[in-house]
């Protein structure tokens, strides 16, 4: 086949291979990657004509999960795949930032990368295998790209480092560990992990390093086999006449606001009146040359902040590299939730909530993998209003999932097992503020807010973001970083934790890679403001409420047997259905019998719990019941004394004195108190209502008794004869 070439190497005991040549043959580029029995089309596509005015590279990354590959067919009315799903825009975003640093500068082309699943084994996820074809796409393609990049993923189970753990295996693992790097550094983490110490996450890195050099190694080969010419990109040629007038008039003036300590606003509102002052000095001159005037004056502010930072020690803010920003914290603000924290740090500004609910309220979770359910969520939302601008009240973007993802991973393995805590959460992080990481202070104060909720929580969590500027072998890792410092800097490490380790972690970087010396130092530095954080943190709740919210719902946990299960759901439903809509609490029965009953008031509890044990319970000789008279008869009443179990009330067992006729004393409907006085060979319950009832004239009682006996006996014995 001309054009085919497939390359292969041993990955974790299993094979991975890529394949160009006979897929998707009219794109850019296109590689099939198979790893075991999951397959993985990745596809480039990059426009012929350049966008003009843009200031930034226009690529677009797809990761899509056909359900086809796994055996199924998609649930719901319409049977066919929509809009991508939390896992796809997550498993997207683990492509895009990787890769989006290493395409030239100068590259103005609309590119599209789209990932495609079309066969999954049930073990092996295609999400790294998507950052892997999409880097060797690139590599066969036309389009000029400074990689490659490979992407794995690092377990441990029991003290062993596992790369690429299968599905089943993560269960097992303390810690699942994304990692993408070129063959000189690590370029992104992304993760989460059940406490494990700083030097614990390096080692996994290092790890991760030596498997993402080899997969590399493949790449290239790979290409060299393909030999595809790429695409000439044109360097922008700097008008050094234009650049000169543009220092002249504005670099004194950005060096001079660096270096006062302002409020975010203001600093805008400054930086831009100096940029209109010099576009209008230089209108006439240079003529729609606006763009390249802006360019000009974003790399004067850049390298005159960087070298403030290197050579004079000083940020923005006027703080020094450890320094962490003003924090306060307050808990309890919002009367009706569960739970609620106002967490402030600087100028960023999380107002978070906690919700409780049922059994009932658990996500359903359908993709390639088995449906399963998530009782644990938090959801990040970032309106335009915290950044002081005007934008578009739609949907949450795939920012707001990242963020919220990584906020969510941080704090859930702190959160106590459903057999202790029933219940389902729902932390709501809403960004009031913006100026450095929310991700972060959304970590804070949902650890905040799920004390205050009184949901048991192990420890305080506290999450914080460096930042790094490095010039050759000038070094400044930056604790708690602002917006400038994240944008003008050369990356954003994550990293969120307790005091006894990291929880979750996520790192990015703007240049081609960082050395381990520099993650070690980083993430030392962060573990000291993270001890700091928390320390403020604690001062305002340092452990769960004893007691939940009044407007929680309250949960109460029993066990029937499994029998009994079909009679308490009832046909179609029905039993349960009726014991909620006579109580008002919700009712959850699992296959081995639990029972959790979740009701805002103890009365409404109490009351399906009763329905539910009247439903289940065996009868028992000698004990008295309160029942329901369902039929009567002449010779007596027929009473329901448990739900769907009657027994005959004799008429001689209704009362002390002489019965004629059952209708003289009830009617059905009635309610009335029997004692089971036995069960006969046939399994019959007989009842009696008079034994419980005091007898005023034991004598009379006893001739009328004997009176009703004789007249009784006449008819069995005729019906004998």
């Amino acid at each position: 086949m001309e054009g085919y070439v497939t390359k292969e190497i041993e990955i974790g005991g299993r094979k991975l291979s890529l394949e160009t040549g006979r897929f998707a043959k009219q794109a850019s580029g296109a590689v099939m990657v198979r790893y075991a029995d999951t397959l993985v089309l990745a596809t480039v596509v990059a426009a012929e004509n350049m966008v003009e005015g843009t200031d930034f590279l226009p690529l677009s990354v797809e990761y899509r999960e056909k359900t086809a590959a796994a055996g199924k067919i998609p649930g719901g009315f319409i049977k066919r795949e929509g809009r991508p799903n939390e896992k796809e825009i997550l498993s997207a975003r683990l492509i895009d930032r990787p890769i989006r640093p290493l395409f030239a500068k100068e590259w103005r082309y609309e590119t599209q990368i789209v990932t495609t699943v079309f066969s999954f084994d049930g073990e092996n996820d295609g999400d790294v295998l998507g950052a892997i074809g999409a880097s060797a796409a690139l590599m066969v393609s036309d389009i000029p790209f400074e990689g490659p990049i490979a992407e794995v993923r690092v377990g441990r189970i029991e003290g062993q480092y596992v790369i690429n753990p299968l599905v089943s295996q993560l269960e097992k693992c303390d810690m699942d560990l994304t990692v993408a790097g070129t063959e000189d550094s690590i370029v992104m983490v992304e993760g989460e992990a059940k406490e494990i110490s700083e030097s614990e996450m390096i080692a996994a890195l290092e790890f991760a390093h030596k498997h993402i050099k080899e997969i590399v190694a493949l790449q290239k080969e790979f290409a060299s086999l393909v030999d595809k010419k790429k695409r000439e990109v044109k360097k922008a040629e700097a008008n050094e006449a234009l650049v000169e007038d543009v220092k002249s008039l504005s670099k004194e003036r950005i060096s001079k606001l660096n270096r006062e300590v302002l409020k975010k606003a203001e600093r805008s509102e400054r930086s831009k009146k100096i940029k209109e002052d010099v576009l209008l000095a230089l209108a006439e001159k240079y003529p729609e040359q606006e763009d390249a005037i802006e360019a000009i004056l974003h790399d004067l502010d850049r390298d005159d902040m960087r070298q403030m930072i290197l050579k004079e020690g000083r940020r923005l803010d006027g703080r020094g590299y450890k320094d962490v920003r003003p924090i306060t914290c307050e808990v309890g603000l919002l009367p009706r939730t569960h739970g609620s924290a106002l967490f402030t740090r600087g100028e960023t500004q999380s107002l978070t909530s906690v919700t409780l609910g049922t059994k009932l309220d658990e996500q359903t979770i359908d993709g390639l993998l088995p449906e399963s359910s998530k009782r644990f969520m938090l959801h990040y939302n970032f309106p335009s209003y915290s950044v002081g601008e005007v934008g578009r009240m739609s949907g949450p973007g795939r920012r707001e999932i990242g963020h919220g993802n990584l906020a969510e991973r941080a704090l859930k393995g702190l959160v106590s097992g459903e057999k202790e805590f029933p219940y389902t959460v729902r932390v709501v992080s809403d960004i009031l503020e913006s100026n450095g990481s929310s991700s972060m202070a959304t970590v804070c104060a949902g650890s905040l807010a799920l004390m205050d909720a009184g949901v048991p929580v192990a420890k305080s969590v506290a999450g914080i973001a460096m930042g790094l500027i490095k010039e050759s072998d000038d070094v400044a890792v930056l604790t708690d970083i602002l917006g400038n410092e994240d944008h003008l800097g050369d990356m954003d490490f994550k990293v969120a934790g307790t005091r006894d380790g990291i929880t979750a972690f996520q790192m990015d970087i703007k240049i081609k890679g960082i050395s381990f010396d520099i993650m070690t130092r980083a993430l030392a530095q962060a573990k000291e403001g993270r001890a700091h954080i928390l320390g403020i943190m604690e001062q305002s709740i340092s452990e769960p409420r004893k007691e939940l919210s009044q407007f929680a719902p309250r949960m109460t946990s029993m066990k029937i047997p499994v029998d009994m299960i079909g009679a308490v759901i009832g046909p179609g439903g029905k039993v349960i259905k009726n014991i909620v809509q006579q109580t008002g609490a919700e009712v959850n029965i699992e296959d081995d019998g639990s029972v959790v009953i979740a009701a805002v008031s103890a009365e409404s509890s109490d009351k399906a719990r009763e329905m539910i044990e009247r439903l289940v319970e065996m009868p028992e000789v000698g004990k008295v019941y309160k029942g329901t008279v369902k039929r009567l008869m002449d010779f007596g009443a027929f009473v329901e004394f448990l739900p769907g179990k009657e027994g005959l009330l004799h008429i001689s067992q209704i009362d002390h004195r002489r019965v004629n006729k059952v209708e003289d004393v009830f009617k059905v409907g009635d309610e009335v108190e029997v004692k089971l006085m036995e069960v006969d060979d046939m399994g019959r319950y007989n009842l009696s209502r008079k034994v419980l009832i005091e007898n005023s004239n034991p004598q009379a009682q006893e001739e009328e008794m004997h009176s009703q006996r004789h007249h009784d006996d006449r008819p069995r014995r005729s019906n004998r004869r």
